[in-house]
């Protein structure tokens, strides 16, 4: 175990943190429709998004709370850049041939209040997956991976989606759409988080022996705003 001060170098770091970030920015512009899947009622981002929070658990498991909580914040001044650029560029006047200003405020032109929901559910329920991971992993001494994979991802997904869909859509849909999409939304990414954990096992597990790290934040700050280490 090393010091999160330390600085070294890491083989996979970078990719991890470059695919957590695309994940993000993909299912923040895919969010803005909402599909009709069978039973299940959610916005199309769902597809994706629940594979942020297995490589949230990666990072946490592997490189520890406080590296995880780095790569938190660059996802978080994404989206944000994403969504601050996307507001710019549909209020900039088009040219006179491009007839397709409404198309793209429909599905790029997020509101405020979108792009608020977005932010606060992120940064809420990432630092609520990652914080209980780490507390699991010391409370259980790196045993049963699986427990606090899911665990985490029971936590941090209820925080995202029960945050996202009140501050977004609040008002704007029934209170029967509303816990349908609420309810779809957590049982789809907690169940696929469960399906998934053979990959996260392996990930995590080839990731150990690359790296040589496997991190325990016994000595931890938690402080989600302490961005410098």
């Amino acid at each position: 175990m090393t010091s999160p001060t330390t600085r070294r170098g890491y083989r996979y770091f970078d990719l991890v943190m470059a695919v957590f970030v695309a994940v993000l920015l993909i299912s923040n512009v895919a969010s803005s429709k909402i599909l009709d899947l069978g039973p299940f009622t959610f916005d199309g981002g769902t597809i994706l998004f629940p594979i942020s929070y297995i490589f949230g658990d990666v990072l946490t498991e592997v490189y520890g709370y406080a590296r995880s909580r780095r790569v938190i914040w660059i996802g978080f001044g994404c989206a944000l850049l994403m969504s601050v650029t996307f507001a710019i560029v549909g209020a900039l006047p088009s040219n006179a041939e491009w007839g397709n200003q409404a198309a793209y405020e429909v599905i790029l032109g997020q509101t405020p209040r979108i792009v608020i929901a977005s932010l606060i559910a992120y940064f809420a329920g990432e630092f609520s997956n990652s914080f209980t991971l780490a507390k699991m992993k010391v409370w259980t001494g790196g045993r049963w991976l699986w427990t606090r994979t899911i665990g985490s991802t029971l936590v941090g997904e209820g925080v995202d989606t029960l945050l996202f869909v009140i501050i977004a859509f609040a008002g704007l849909y029934s209170t029967e759409v509303l816990v349908a999409i609420i309810i779809s939304n957590y049982v789809f990414k907690c169940s696929f988080e469960a399906l998934a954990t053979p990959a996260t096992y392996w990930i995590v597990n080839h990731l150990k022996r690359a790296e040589r790290e496997d991190y325990y934040d016994y000595h931890t700050d938690f402080n989600p705003f302490r961005v410098v280490e």
